[in-house]
């Protein structure tokens, strides 16, 4: 494996910096200014402001971001497709579904944590082993089988989805219509770091294996004849990733392009090369995130554009751009 060039590091390092200065400046962006001295005072209402509200929410959107363009990356490399995203093979719309139905039945908390987050990640892990049942082959994991099996039950659950929504009554239908547009919220610091965590454990594991996920964007058979476990590999990739997308979507709901645009992005301005892709595409996407939603409190103040729709309005004029670039 050769070694890692100069550049490639230095743009590393500069999304690391660019993630930790998006945590330290972000939440100070909001539809009014916050008072620097009652700030250092740590005096009410401002000093609540900015760490019980917009702190959180930044954390939140930075790791969000995350965990969508990491798994990004892992699907990317699994599947060989340069278009995979974690919406790809179902999961996401599965827990998408799981919320959905939890919002149609009124349905309030389970065990103190809200009934969309449990119902969410209960409709991914269905999805989940209903994909891995699906494209299982002699113990072996087939990406052509992964991808048939995600694209169908996408879209039996976006049918289910849009049958849901159309028989709610009005109140859920709008509380729906809200969650699927995708937006961040301050949430408690508790279950905040917990996603956390959860998140950077799952991060690390996939970023040692990068070396392998190298191996694998070049070929199943090329991996294993390099002394990597293919079977192992590609099981570990598609639970890793779809963990990944299933929290995100349980705490945020459906937000879409980050998972495309930025592997994508880094992998045609930065490298190919796993070991620097994915941890620069792991901030960077988290910067893309909490940066969108930073704008979204401010641009229409004091109404708030969803995180969703900022993204997408990003995302969209990319991937249109890169199409017209490349015809």
């Amino acid at each position: 494996m050769p070694v890692v060039d100069e550049r490639a590091r230095r743009w590393l390092w500069m999304s690391a910096a660019a993630f930790v200065a998006a945590a330290v400046l972000l939440p100070f962006a909001g539809p009014s200014p916050l008072d620097f001295s009652r700030l250092l005072a740590r005096e009410a209402p401002d000093w609540s402001i900015l760490v019980q509200l917009r702190l959180s929410r930044t954390l939140l959107g930075l790791f969000a971001g995350a965990a969508l363009a990491l798994g990004g990356c892992v699907f990317q490399s699994m599947l060989r497709d340069a278009l995979a995203t974690p919406y790809t093979l179902g999961v996401s719309t599965g827990a998408s579904l799981g919320a959905v139905i939890a919002i149609a039945l009124g349905l309030d908390a389970v065990g103190g944590v809200p009934a969309v987050w449990v119902a969410a990640i209960a409709g991914a892990a269905c999805v989940l082993f209903i994909v891995l049942g699906t494209s299982v082959r002699s113990q072996d994991l087939s990406p052509f089988g992964l991808l048939l099996a995600g694209i169908a039950i996408n879209s039996v659950c976006s049918a289910l989805i849009l049958l849901v929504h159309g028989l709610s009554g009005m109140s859920a239908t709008f509380a729906i219509a809200r969650w699927l547009i995708g937006s961040l919220d301050a949430i408690d610091y508790r279950p905040l770091m917990v996603f956390i965590t959860l998140v950077s454990l799952l991060a690390l594991l996939i970023v040692w294996q990068a070396r392998a996920w190298n191996l694998i964007a070049l070929g199943d058979q090329w991996a294993a004849t390099r002394g990597t476990d293919v079977r192992r590999l590609m099981r570990f990739g598609y639970v890793s990733g779809s963990v990944l997308a299933a929290l995100t979507v349980a705490v945020t709901g459906p937000i879409g392009f980050i998972g495309l645009v930025v592997p994508h992005l880094v992998r045609a301005r930065v490298t190919a090369d796993g070991r620097v892709l994915m941890p620069c595409a792991f901030f960077l996407g988290g910067v893309l995130l909490a940066s969108c939603d930073a704008l979204g409190r401010v641009v229409l103040a004091p109404a708030e554009v969803p995180a969703g729709a900022i993204t997408a309005c990003v995302g969209g004029p990319y991937l249109i751009w890169l199409a017209r670039r490349r015809v």
